[in-house]
This record gives C-alpha cells, structure tokens and sequence, in this order.
C-alpha cells in the first residue's frame, strides 16, 4: 500500500484549489483524484461568462476559471490521475479506487479532503405521470450535450425548475435558435441567483411562472407537449389552472444534490438539509483528519466561494499532516530503548487539545450554517459562516446571538434562498463568553 499525506477526491474547482493551497502551505506529497478524462469539472461545460469576479477581480467563463487553476497545479507539479473511480474509503483514511492503468488500488493518506461535487435530481424523484419519452433531460446534461458533444437537444422548450443552470440553459437554448416557451417553478421564489433572472429570461422574453408544475408528460417515443398547472401553498395542483404547451423538449433543474455516498463511507455525521457532512470551522468532517469543501459540503451558488472555501480545506488539511509528522517526531524521540514511550514523550508530543467546540444554530428562517460547529478556542481569527434562508424576505435582519444575547445585526433589503448569505465571525468577539454554549443565527423583522 503506497502512503501520502494529502490525498483530494475530485479535481473540479474545489480540488484543484484545494491543493494549490495545501502545496502553498508546504505540503510536497498530494495527489488528486478525478474519475474524468479532464480537470476542471463542471466548470468545462460552463461557457458563460461571470466567474472570477471575486477570485481574480476579472470577468471569466467556466473553462477560463478552471484554466487558471489547472495551470497553477501543473506549476506547483502536484500529480493528478485521471479516469479514476473512488469506488471505496474508510475512517483510516484508506481510499480504493480504479483506472485502466493501475487496475484496482488501496492508498493510505495522511489526511483526505473530499471535492466531489454535486449531481442533479433526476425525473425519477418528480413523479411525474407520463412514460418515458426521447427529450427529457436534466438542464445539466443538456448543457453538457451542447457546450462539450456538440448535439442540439431541442427545438421547442419547456424547463421545470428555476436554479441558476435551468435558467442559463434557457438563455443558452434560445441563442442556439430554440423556442423556450416558459420556465416553471414549483416554488413561489426562484432557486436562482438574481442576476440571472434578469440576464438569460426578462432579457429574451422568457416567462418565469412561479408557484407552477408540470402534472403530466404527453408523447410516448418523444415528448410531445406537457400540461402545468399552479399549486397551492401545500405545493399541490389546483384544479382548473391547467395549462397545455406544445413542445419536444423538457429540460429539468430542479435542484442538486452533493455526491455524498463517499462522504457516508468514512463515518462522517450528515446534515439533512444540506445533504453533505456537518464540519467544524476547520471544514473537517465528524471523521478526523477528513475535510470536505465545494459542491460536496453544500450547493454553492458561485464558484469563487468554491475556491474560498477550499483554499481553506486544503490549508487546514495541511497544518493537520504538519501536526500528525511534528507528533510522530516527538513519539519517536521519546521512545526509550525497548522501544516504549518516555514519560517525556507524554509531555512533549504534539496532540490537538478538545478545545471548546460551540454548535451554530439555524433559526426563523435561516435553514442552515457552514459551518455547524466552531472551537472558540482553536479558531482562526476570523471564521467565515455561510447559510441560505427559506423563503424570500424583505428588510429583515441578520441577527447573531451568544447564549441568547444579541451580538450583531446586520439589515438586509432582500433576503433570498437562491443567493447564499454570509457573515464573519471574530475570535475576539468570543473572549467575553468563557462558558459559551450556543451560537445563534436567524432572521429577524426588527
């Protein structure tokens, strides 16, 4: 069994900026991951432009963004094989996997971090009545078809679902000479950003239909129309609203989830409304030594938050392989000629400290945080926590509490579940509070 001291599933933005990072951080033996032909992940079928804004105060599209990043890894020498399926990992950070070239492997790591992104819900978890014609397709496959293969998928579009790729694939759809009759959206709030609203629907004369479904599926060799009608505030269909649009495509985007079979592997606790792991403010996971970051821990909406977020994973990963050598250098120093440990190897080995671990808690409309735990006493200076909210809000707060007392707020004009929020917590901000027990994050009227 070959050992190394950073190993990274997936080499999509998250991977490929973790590794940077933890290569920055003076790790020298890491190696990523990826069961594709390619870096770069989802990004290479992205062809739009507005990524990088944050990360690199430029306007890029998916494969220039991945570009920059696979460039780095390349500079930094850090070795990546391709066309390989993690098909197992466990708790001692053992990793299986499979590629033509090696065959089936073990490898052992030092410390893993977890990059595998998401995958999109498919038709199956809609119910939807209706058989199973030619022209459905998930809104990332289709853009997958066009922007990488190169096929036209359709003609006459229809698109259930209403995040950022549905959205984008309309836009996308209509330049490449399709008819996309409406976006429809469960919901009575879109699941995408703003922006995009505006730039791939209002500016192409798409209509948004909100608090709508689809309720059936015409045509038995290809799709040739579906029925949609509104829903009520229980989400079902309301008799009498039903709508007929002809059409041979159906194109769904109705939501992603983080590929977390791997991440269940290794023990790792689950956040159910996330549907990734639960990690502390270092991003690692419930398994020591395991960090997760990018599309994998929760659905970002911006990839420059990816690359944030994973820079970090890899750093923390890094100063953890640091700390397992300095121990294991101190174990061994220690040892004393029958090959025990020293009463002085007890006192000087490196060891992480419990510290004091304060859960972050979700309420009155915040659904989640990441991370779900901070150490007060191992932090950083500074930690950054990300959540989305549930439902669309106008001039509330953002309000911050320790031990029910109220720290920050923040007043926010629209709050909305598309677009991921953010707040930064200050390490100073906890020196008042020795005993604390519970951060709270919500929303608040006033």
């Amino acid at each position: 069994m070959t050992h190394h001291d950073i190993v990274i599933i997936g080499g999509g933005p998250a991977g490929l900026a973790a590794a940077v990072s933890a290569r920055k951080a003076g790790v020298e033996d890491i190696l990523i991951l990826e069961r594709d032909g390619v870096l770069g992940g989802i990004l290479n079928q992205c062809i739009h432009n507005g990524f990088g804004l944050h990360t690199f105060k430029e306007e890029l599209t998916g494969p220039e963004y991945a570009a920059r990043y696979i460039d780095m890894v390349k500079e930094a020498g850090i070795p990546c094989k391709l066309n390989t399926i993690v098909i197992e990992i466990n708790q001692e950070k053992e990793i299986t996997y499979i590629n033509r070239e090696d065959g089936l492997v073990t490898i052992k790591a030092k410390a893993v971090i977890l990059a595998m992104g998401c995958r999109e819900r498919p038709r199956g978890a809609l119910n939807i009545p209706g058989y199973r014609p030619a022209g459905i397709y998930s809104a990332g496959t289709a853009q997958r078809l066009m922007n990488i293969e190169g096929f036209s998928v359709g003609k006459e579009v229809v698109i259930l679902g209403s995040g950022d790729i549905g959205l984008i694939m309309a836009r996308r759809m209509t330049l490449e000479g399709a008819k996309v009759k409406v976006v429809a959206e469960l919901m009575p709030y879109s699941g995408g950003l703003k922006r995009n609203i505006v730039q791939c629907l209002d500016d192409y004369g798409i209509p948004l239909k909100l608090s709508h479904t689809v309720i059936d599926i015409q045509g038995k060799e290809r799709v040739t129309g579906i029925t949609l009608a509104k829903v009520d505030e229980n989400r079902k269909p309301i008799p009498g609203t039903e709508e007929h649009y002809s059409c041979d495509t159906l194109l769904l985007s109705v939501g992603l989830i983080p590929e977390n079979e791997l991440t269940k592997a290794t023990g790792a606790s689950m956040n159910p409304v996330t549907s990734g792991p639960n990690v502390n403010d270092r991003l690692e996971t419930g398994a020591e030594g395991i960090y997760a970051c990018g599309n994998v821990l929760h659905v970002h909406d911006l990839v420059d938050y990816v690359s944030e977020e994973a820079a970090l994973a890899g750093a923390n990963a890094a100063a953890y392989v640091t700390r397992s050598a300095a121990g294991d250098d101190a174990a061994n120093d220690g040892l004393s000629g029958n090959g025990t440990p020293s009463a002085a190897t007890a006192h000087n080995a490196v060891t992480s400290s419990s510290g004091h671990p304060v859960p972050i808690q979700a309420e009155n409309g915040v659904r989640y945080t990441v991370p779900q735990t901070i150490d007060v006493e191992r932090m950083s200076d500074k930690v950054t926590v990300r959540f989305r909210v549930a439902d669309v809000y106008k001039d509330r707060y953002i309000t911050v509490l320790y031990d029910g007392t109220v720290i920050s707020k923040k007043k926010k004009k629209v709050l909305a579940p598309g677009e991921m929020e953010q707040i930064i917590l200050k390490k100073e901000s906890f020196a008042d509070y020795p005993d604390l027990e519970k951060i709270v994050i919500r929303t608040e009227v006033e």
